[in-house]
């Protein structure tokens, strides 16, 4: 796991400054958001073009940090930003903190356990992921960088 700032949202496209494809949302902090954040997610992939295995491994990514933030922090809604840097599609998930609210990290252990996979899966599909404090400084913002394969860069 790795921290660090969010990666520039620009890229070159023919010799002009070309805006990444982005989207970004909010959703009540309960249970019955994180089905819905998957379907945006993937809704939104199947538009950009992102092949299969792309939306399969972000709808999991997606699922697992909305529903952390949902069940560990004191937060009322939650926000989901996706964005294609490159070759990778980043994925953010904010939480608004709160008391007791703590930075994810797999547990050791937990592979056995009924919960707590989650962010070993994160990790297995993910390039690279980590947290850092949102922009108001009390919550935290957990993003993942996945290889992207489709057809718009």
């Amino acid at each position: 796991m790795a921290s660090y700032k969010n990666a520039p949202s620009l890229g070159r496209c023919g010799g002009f400054l070309a805006q990444s494809p982005q989207d970004a949302f909010h959703l009540p902090a309960r249970c019955t958001s994180v089905p819905e954040a998957r379907r945006r997610v993937s809704t939104l992939l199947r538009e950009w073009g992102a092949d299969e295995q792309v939306r399969d491994d972000v709808e999991l990514v997606v699922t697992e940090l909305f529903t952390n933030a949902v069940r560990h922090t004191d937060s009322e809604k939650v926000g989901c930003e996706v964005t294609v840097v490159g070759v990778h599609i980043r994925i953010e998930i904010t939480d608004e903190g709160g008391p007791g609210a703590a930075s994810p990290h797999a547990q050791p252990g937990s592979l056995d356990q009924e919960g707590g996979r989650g962010l070993f899966l994160v990790g297995a599909l993910s390039d690279s992921w980590g947290t850092r404090p949102d922009d108001g400084g009390r919550g935290q913002v957990v993003w993942a960088d996945l290889p992207y394969r489709g057809t718009m860069h």
